[in-house]
């Protein structure tokens, strides 16, 4: 059993970094456990991603994000969180993934395989990206369908469908297409999304229009195959030779690692969880909510420019506990 902290903040990222930062400034004890590498949703984002937000709106712990560009990019951000972390002497366990968390009378036990850890407060940053919105389709196993975009060059001169309309889908559309891959979109509305970049938006919407990138709107993807996929469309169902799927259908918070802990979701099909929005406490005592995991399946309420607020709302109300004083 490791020594008492005052708390243990579960996800490495933005938010659980910002979260470290306030805590290391109002002196209160914390380690941050991280189950990949630093910062590991924006690392595994498309390699060539921009931000929609600019620079300034994604800083933390007041220390400035000085971008080449008028919007950052996946490389600057990582290297501008790397740096925070790294100058800061942040008390972070990468590598090191969070299996169970056990209430005791005055405090929690948080378990991993290397060690367990005893904090009076546990701050929950664990984001969204690591569980993919599944199409629950024949096929959707087979190795040449992925849920994750990574760079567009290991798609040159094969049959990609996209699914999808939002940014993912379309930036892993247009790249893949200009190096030189047969695109085809399949989109379950009646065009792309309207949360789409405002600078992407006209460049996509031309290449349909033009005809380069093949789309199929009120439609969705039914079935995958080695060789082909079957999409059913307005007017019937479709079929189509295809090398490689990327389903870019969005994510999901780990909704059973909150119910593990107690946490109440709600009963819609948004299963937002139950927290005070003065103090980013949830319905358990002394366990608080940090940055995307907030909106549920509602994932697009929550940023990294507005909720790095959160992490100073939760270390006010830590910081503000009125501690017993115990005799030993």
């Amino acid at each position: 059993m490791n020594q008492s902290l005052d708390i243990l903040v579960v996800g490495g990222g933005p938010i659980g970094l910002a979260c470290g930062l306030e805590a290391k400034k109002a002196g209160l004890s914390y380690l941050i456990l991280e189950k990949g590498v630093l910062v590991n949703s924006l690392y595994y984002y498309p390699a060539n991603m921009t931000f929609f937000s600019t620079s300034e709106r994604i800083e933390i712990g007041d220390v400035p994000f000085v971008s080449n560009n008028v919007k950052p990019t996946r490389a600057e951000a990582l290297e501008y969180y790397r740096r925070i972390a790294v100058s800061n002497h942040l008390n972070i366990h990468l590598q090191e993934p969070v299996e169970k968390v056990i209430q005791q009378a005055d405090h929690y036990d948080v378990h991993t395989k290397k060690a367990t850890y005893r904090a009076k407060n546990i701050i929950i940053a664990t984001g969204f990206y690591d569980i993919p919105n599944l199409m629950h389709i024949p096929g959707e196993d087979l190795p040449k369908l992925t849920h994750y975009y990574k760079e567009p060059h290991f798609y040159a001169m094969q049959k990609v469908v996209v699914v999808g309309a939002n940014n993912s889908a379309v930036d892993a559309a247009l790249e893949t297409w200009r190096k030189g891959a047969e695109v085809t979109m399949v989109i379950k509305g009646d065009g792309i999304g309207k949360r789409v970049k405002y600078w992407v938006r006209p460049d996509i919407e031309n290449r349909i229009a033009e005809g380069s990138i093949k789309a199929y709107a009120h439609s969705t993807l039914v079935a995958v195959r080695e060789k082909e996929v079957d999409i059913q469309t307005p007017e019937g169902k479709v079929t189509i030779p295809n090398d490689y799927v990327l389903a870019m259908t969005g994510y999901q918070p780990n909704f059973e690692f909150l119910e593990g802990l107690g946490i109440n979701l709600s009963v819609d099909s948004k299963r937002c969880p139950t927290y005070n929005p003065e103090t980013m406490e949830s319905n358990m005592k002394h366990i608080f909510l940090a940055g995307v995991v907030c909106g549920g399946m509602d994932t697009h309420v929550w940023f990294i420019e507005n909720s790095r607020e959160h992490a100073k709302k939760i270390i006010r109300a830590i910081a503000n506990q009125k501690q017993p004083v115990e005799q030993a």
